[in-house]
């Protein structure tokens, strides 16, 4: 079954292994994806993820509520079948990383930004064999095209469940360093957040937060965890 607005029919999930997998079996019944897809995923900490959202449930089912079955539908029905063109899509953040675009000032924000992120575009150039350049302003700024290349074929390793993941983590943040760098433990979740927020942080104390722009950001900062969250469950 897929998830709908329904009531809760089944009295437990559990976690079932398979030969390409582990599927969540609802009492008798498989979960599927939104498209009829077998929901089978490759690790058993993602299932009993899975499981226990499903088991959370009370009268009736929110989807809201299940962030991880619904990472892992995205996994099976979005990324799946277009996974060249999501691969595509993320390595151009390489093109355009939001490490690479600095401010003309003032002398405070410059000082900010060089310190939180010219240490990550040092580990990028240890990591992968060249450094992004950077520029001042909106305008384009042109990378190494071998550097581009390399990135890309750091994306294309990533499976679609890992790159559900990954692609939060990427479109979230603005930068494929601060994603790459998570993925690879050279720096936590919440570091990443907090490197690619420098901006806002900056505009927030110049003229103050208000309780819109506040909830949104927490929204995302949740968004940006639990996107770290499954990457890991995608693993191990």
């Amino acid at each position: 079954m897929s998830i709908l607005k329904q009531k809760r029919f089944w009295k437990q999930a559990t976690v079932h292994q398979r030969d390409d997998g582990y599927g969540v079996m609802l009492d008798a019944r498989s979960v599927n994806t939104p498209n009829k897809t077998p929901l089978i995923v490759p690790t058993r900490s993602m299932a009993e993820a899975v499981a226990a959202e499903w088991d959370a449930q009370s009268e009736k089912i929110d989807p809201l509520s299940m962030p991880v079955t619904r990472s892992a539908n995205s996994a099976l029905d979005k990324v799946l079948p277009q996974q060249t063109e999501v691969v595509a899509m993320l390595a151009e953040y390489g093109d355009s990383d939001l490490l690479c675009y600095r401010a003309a000032g003032p002398v405070e924000l410059i000082a900010q930004q060089v310190a939180a992120w010219d240490i990550m575009l040092d580990w990028a150039a240890e990591e992968f064999g060249s450094r992004l350049a950077v520029g001042e302003g909106v305008m384009h700024v042109k990378q190494d095209p071998a550097l581009l290349a390399n990135l890309h074929a750091q994306v294309a390793a990533f499976d679609h469940f890992a790159l559900v993941g990954v692609h939060d983590l990427v479109s979230i943040s603005g930068s494929l360093i601060l994603a790459l760098a998570v993925t690879r433990g050279a720096i936590s979740v919440a570091d990443a957040w907090g490197k690619s927020r420098v901006d806002e942080y900056w505009q927030a104390s110049q003229w103050g937060d208000d309780d819109d722009a506040s909830a949104n950001e927490l929204l995302k900062e949740q968004a940006f965890s639990h996107a770290e969250l499954f990457y890991r469950l995608s693993l191990t």
